[in-house]
């Protein structure tokens, strides 16, 4: 289990949801962050059907979701968040979303990617399946001068991303030790009120799992991803 650190130059970590980012890899962009890393948050949809209430329109919840975004990315020190604003539910994997994360790729010039792991076995969330899967196939599109030569044309050069850090995988290879950013994770995920203000002990439950995946490598809180490095 590889436990050695890597400090990315820049970081583009696209998500599905509010609050997968913290709940996945917080702890890690918060000290990639601090160390220096400019980290740029994609959120492909914003989150506009996590609501129990019946009386709330999907606008009223987007708003309320991306101000807790906006709040909990600023507490782990991300350099901005951009909201693609895609129905929540409803991503699909297409040319077109591809080569949408394909510009932002361009744009932000990643050293690494993280996002969702499109092959964990039994995902039944479909925007975790589909955002990975787009992410991913990105990557390459993003890689090769051939790849969307509109992109090309309007200023946007390739760019080689270097490392994939793919998070909630079957198959981590990667551990991060997060001890001493802990307490930002909680307090990013205590932003998201609309999400966590039902559920009780949702902070013991987020420690525990820090804890276990810590233990793998004798860290206090660790933050577990499949790696890939793409030379």
């Amino acid at each position: 289990m590889q436990n050695n650190s890597i400090v990315p130059g820049s970081v583009l970590a696209v998500v599905a949801h509010p609050d997968d980012m913290e709940f996945t890899c917080g702890g890690t962009l918060a000290k990639w962050a601090e160390a220096g890393a400019a980290v740029h948050v994609v959120l492909a949809t914003s989150g506009d059907k996590g609501t129990k209430d019946r009386d709330a329109s999907p606008h009223a919840v987007a708003d309320v979701r991306e101000e807790e975004q906006r709040r909990a990315a600023a507490l782990l020190g991300v350099r901005d968040v951009t909201f693609l604003r895609h129905r929540d539910g409803e991503i699909e994997v297409t040319m077109a979303f591809r080569n949408q994360i394909s510009s932002l790729i361009r744009t932000f010039e990643p050293d690494a990617l993280v996002t969702h792991d499109p092959w964990r076995a039994y995902q039944i969330h479909p925007d975790h399946r589909a955002i990975g899967t787009v992410a991913v196939d990105a990557i390459v599109a993003a890689r090769d001068h051939l790849y969307v030569p509109e992109q090309l044309a309007a200023g946007l050069e390739p760019h080689h991303t270097s490392h994939v850090f793919l998070f909630s995988t079957d198959a981590p290879d990667h551990i991060e030790d997060v001890s001493d950013f802990m307490d930002k994770k909680l307090a990013a995920l205590e932003c998201h009120k609309s999400q966590l203000g039902h559920l009780p002990n949702w902070q013991a439950r987020v420690v525990q799992w820090a804890e276990l995946t810590g233990e793998r490598i004798g860290a206090r809180y660790g933050e577990a991803f499949k790696h890939i490095e793409l030379l």
